[in-house]
């Protein structure tokens, strides 16, 4: 297998590994309330983070990029430790972990149906609209427990968009040139409407949050210009997220 500049994404992870081991766990001494619409919401986003990645790490490992392959599995050990973060926080507020949620069977199926480039099209949805959804949770309950996990969990996500910014901007120079900008025009297109069922889905719990639907999708759609300009210029690295 060959090495590659994401050497640097692996040292970022572990470094980032090392952090959160020296920070230590949120308080859960402190009992979290919430409007149960937003106890509805956390409970489906706990859902779609925690998985054991298995799929997303053996393409990895095919595409033949030692690197790539071992920061992606940290990215999935980052996102692992997101769902035991959102299922502390479903504990110290008293409600339980669900089983599974339609959503998220949808979205796995739809990573799975092709390779690499499919799959990680597909996560990067899921992780735009993660990114809003927590700022959203980090900003709109006063709840210090709450405040601490759902920044915690952006902060991740943040770093997790550019990185899968890299490896797709690989992924699409690999095909002929016309079809890259209709390829991600696409994937726009996509992103659009799963987050307008998003919005309807979690409507009542955005609301509490002082977020309203069409708020919520407008943000999205406006961050995924630069998703998709990160994806398509030589430095996806420059990718920034306003937090």
């Amino acid at each position: 297998m060959r090495t590659s500049d994401f050497a640097k994404w692996t040292r970022q992870f572990e470094d980032e590994r090392a952090r959160r081991v020296a920070q230590g766990d949120p308080d859960w001494r402190h009992r979290a309330t919430l409007h149960p619409a937003v106890w509805a919401g956390i409970q489906r986003f706990q859902v779609g983070e925690d998985g054991d990645g298995a799929n997303l790490v053996a393409k990895a490992d095919e595409a033949g990029d030692d690197d790539y392959a071992q920061a992606v599995r940290l990215f999935v050990a980052e996102e692992q430790n997101h769902a035991r973060l959102l299922a502390g926080l479903l504990t110290a507020g008293g409600a339980p972990t669900l089983t599974g949620h339609w959503s998220d069977t949808v979205f796995v199926r739809l990573r799975r149906l092709l390779g690499l480039r499919m799959e990680l099209l597909v996560l990067m949805i899921a992780e735009v609209v993660a990114l809003r959804y927590y700022r959203a949770l980090r900003e709109g309950t006063g709840d210090p427990l709450v405040t601490d996990i759902a920044g915690r969990i952006l902060a991740d996500e943040q770093r997790h968009v550019p990185f899968h910014c890299e490896r797709l901007h690989d992924s699409l120079a690999e095909l002929p040139r016309a079809t890259r900008r209709p390829v991600m025009a696409l994937w726009r297109l996509l992103l659009v409407a799963v987050c307008l069922v998003v919005a309807a889905d979690h409507g009542r719990g955005l609301r509490q949050l002082g977020v309203g639907r069409l708020r919520f999708v407008t943000d999205v759609v406006a961050s995924s210009g630069a998703v998709v300009s990160a994806v398509l210029t030589p430095r996806p690295d420059a990718w920034t997220s306003a937090g």
